[in-house]
């Protein structure tokens, strides 16, 4: 529904945007009205992405789909980049260097009156992604990429259009259109930094991202805390979606335990983990016959143990 609320205020945002700046010859117009097809564009991706991500797991995708909301996401801070920025720096460089009716502002009181309600819409719309954060702390901004890129794209927006609004304002009232040039390079590198900050965000996750550092403390205070357990040799997680967490542990066993117990021993021990962090649904326990050798981060060390247990399962 955020996401929804956003596509259809930048839809009917980027038309008015798009008529009051062909109207009035205004480039910082323009430049905004780029930025709402580029977020239009990319509620589009964050739909899809939505869906997608939802998909069970299958044989050929054993643990889901949750990634694809990472992969939608970085094409959204693409799209970002490309349009919105593109177009913003495309329109200020050419005001500077062909600044032709640079004193013409005839349009820009309508100019100004679109971007008083494009700022209205946007505010609504920042509002209610605001709201969605709220109402899912547990989860909040940083773990969901869509409902952050939607953050993102109208916090953007918000300060766009005051930055554009700026501009006219004060090409009306000097007469020099190098203000509206400087509002559309600003908005321009505003786009560059929002997308870039994106972008690096799904790059982390697509490349395999561990969990935070609490929870992974938390898992192995759980391991540790087990009597069956001498030590844990290492412990690896990684996110695998907005609700899918991996977590393979090495962990030396008490001397003693036929292997019966130890079956047991493993199954109990994930089925508290995921009982404790539902999230948690890809568990593996590699159990060791000897100490091993593992560095501080806790990388493991190939060719010991005896290889993992069975997933948890979903």
């Amino acid at each position: 529904m955020t996401i929804l609320v956003a596509l259809a205020a930048n839809l009917l945002i980027a038309v008015a945007k798009a008529v009051g700046g062909l109207i009035a010859s205004s480039p910082a117009l323009l430049s905004e009205a780029a930025h709402s097809v580029a977020d239009s564009i990319n509620e589009v991706f964050l739909l899809a992405a939505l869906r997608r991500s939802r998909r069970p797991a299958d044989r050929q995708h054993p643990f889901g789909y949750g990634k694809e909301r990472y992969f939608w996401s970085l094409l959204a801070a693409v799209g970002i980049f490309v349009l919105g920025a593109g177009f913003s720096f495309f329109q200020g460089v050419e005001a500077l260097i062909e600044p032709s009716g640079a004193e013409a502002t005839s349009g820009y009181v309508a100019g100004l009156v679109v971007l008083g309600v494009a700022l209205a819409a946007e505010g609504a719309s920042l509002v209610r992604a605001l709201w969605q954060v709220r109402k899912q702390p547990g989860k909040g901004l940083g773990k969901d990429p869509a409902l952050r890129t939607v953050v993102a794209e109208d916090s953007t927006a918000v300060v766009g259009v005051l930055v554009a609004m700026a501009g006219m304002v004060a090409h009306m009232l000097t007469g020099q259109i190098a203000y509206e040039a400087a509002a559309s390079l600003t908005i321009g590198l505003l786009l560059v930094y929002v997308a870039h900050r994106l972008g690096s965000d799904a790059r982390a996750q697509l490349i395999g991202e561990a969990v935070d550092p609490e929870l992974r403390d938390g898992i192995r205070d759980l391991l540790e805390e087990q009597p069956e357990i001498d030590r844990v040799a290492a412990l690896l997680t990684m996110r695998l979606g907005l609700e899918s967490t991996l977590v393979a542990a090495r962990v030396d066993l008490m001397p003693g335990l036929d292997s019966e117990r130890v079956e047991l021993v493993s199954e109990r021990i994930k089925s508290h983990i995921r009982k404790t962090w539902p999230e948690a649904d890809q568990v593996f326990l590699d159990v060791t016959e000897a100490p091993t050798d593992a560095d501080a981060d806790g990388e493991l060390v190939p060719g010991e143990g005896t290889g993992p247990t069975e997933p948890s399962g979903r």
